[in-house]
């Protein structure tokens, strides 16, 4: 059954228009003819499809923060059974990829250009100390320009160092040990694989791309190709409109999302250990505040290419800088800690690590779920107002 079209306003009576009614058929023909402009559109195959792609096999291969073959020099000036056993426990570990040496400088030579990250000296007269009662003694040298390495093969090598020690028995050494026995549990993730952690945070950098950056661009795109004065002759109320150009990106983002997730799990071995309800859940909530966003700058700025450098800079970059995707938020300084409330993704990520990680945590889920609704709702009161103003 037809629907009967909305009444108008009789000429020159000067009397206001009715209220529009909310009608589906006139928002189904909406989202079809907003799908047809994705379908069109080659960026936003790029967008959504392409960059997800590149992202997610960027961060589960290229970067990688795991502290493993770290390049080192193993400088042995002693040729005595327990420099040569010493020198072996080193090459058996597996934070270290070792480089047999003899002398010092040459060492020093590859340090100076970068090919290795520190240096372990095991110096003459080693197996004689040790023979003598003598604790032997190791140079380990480090290159401080990177911090992070440097602390690293520093604590590792002496934790070596230590283990062998022990191993062997040495005077001094044992005297040194802790009566108490320490055991040591990875919880979540025993591998302690980097990619546990950076592939749930490319997810939510593929949702912000999409959920934010493509829908800057619609309202833009009307105005831009002047098609926005022919939908203001329609009888299109603002909630059809507002909806026309969300859904499409809405189910966009859940399908890219969904994509993603499958590839983490069955090419990457990321491991997911809650349900798809929560995941969709946590997802939808997180697309309310980056679709509010996006409708928010398209309203705002009727360009596309501003709307989407602003996208970038208001999105992108706080949910790749201050979430905690990559860096830790809390060895951020403490007004920056106070900006990353701000954003939303800070939410979403903690809750796909648990739920990939951990599984259903739904006291933990609920507080984040709740804070992405009340900025989404924010966002969207503020693109029904200046939508608003600017169909005025």
């Amino acid at each position: 059954m037809s629907e009967a079209p909305d009444p108008a306003p009789a000429p020159g009576t000067g009397a206001s228009p009715a209220p529009v009614r909310f009608s589906a058929r006139r928002l189904r023909a909406m989202m079809a003819k907003e799908f047809a402009q994705i379908a069109r559109d080659p960026s936003t195959f790029l967008i959504a499809l392409a960059m997800p792609l590149l992202l997610l096999f960027l961060f589960g291969y290229a970067v990688s923060l795991d502290t493993q073959g770290t390049r080192v020099a193993v400088v042995v000036e002693d040729s005595s059974a327990p420099a040569l056993a010493l020198s072996g426990s080193y090459a058996a570990s597996p934070y270290f990829h070792t480089l047999p040496m003899r002398n010092r400088a040459e060492a020093r030579h590859l340090m100076v250009s970068s090919q290795i990250s520190g240096i372990i000296v095991i110096p003459q007269d080693f197996g004689k100390d040790l023979h003598d009662g003598r604790l032997p003694q190791i140079q380990i040298v480090t290159d401080g320009s990177q911090p992070n390495t440097a602390t690293f093969v520093a604590s590792h090598a002496q934790g070596v160092f230590q283990s062998w020690a022990a191993n062997e028995g040495m005077p001094g050494m044992l005297d040194k040990a802790p009566q108490i026995e320490l055991s040591t549990r990875f919880w979540y993730n025993p591998a302690l694989k980097s990619r546990y952690f950076l592939v749930p945070g490319s997810i939510a950098v593929v949702m912000t791309m999409i959920g934010t950056l493509l829908t800057a661009l619609v309202v833009a795109r009307e105005w831009e190709r002047g098609t926005m004065e022919a939908l203001l002759a329609t009888p299109l109320s603002m909630a059809e409109f507002v909806a026309s150009k969300i859904l499409p990106y809405y189910l966009l983002a859940l399908a890219s999302m969904t994509l993603c997730t499958v590839i983490g799990v069955a090419i990457f071995g990321l491991p997911f250990r809650g349900s798809l309800l929560a995941l969709y859940v946590i997802a939808s909530a997180f697309l309310m505040p980056a679709l509010g966003l996006g409708l928010f700058i398209s309203s705002a700025t009727k360009n596309q290419f501003v709307a989407s450098q602003v996208a970038l800079l208001s999105s992108f970059l706080p949910t790749f800088l201050l979430s905690g995707f990559v860096y830790e938020i809390s060895s951020m300084p403490v007004w920056i800690q106070a900006i990353t409330y701000a954003v939303p993704a800070r939410y979403l990520i903690p809750s796909l690590q648990t739920l990939f990680l951990t599984g259903d945590i739904w006291g933990h889920f609920l507080p984040n779920i709740a804070i992405m609704l009340g900025f989404g709702f924010l966002f969207f009161f503020l693109s029904f107002r200046v939508t608003r103003r600017s169909l005025d």
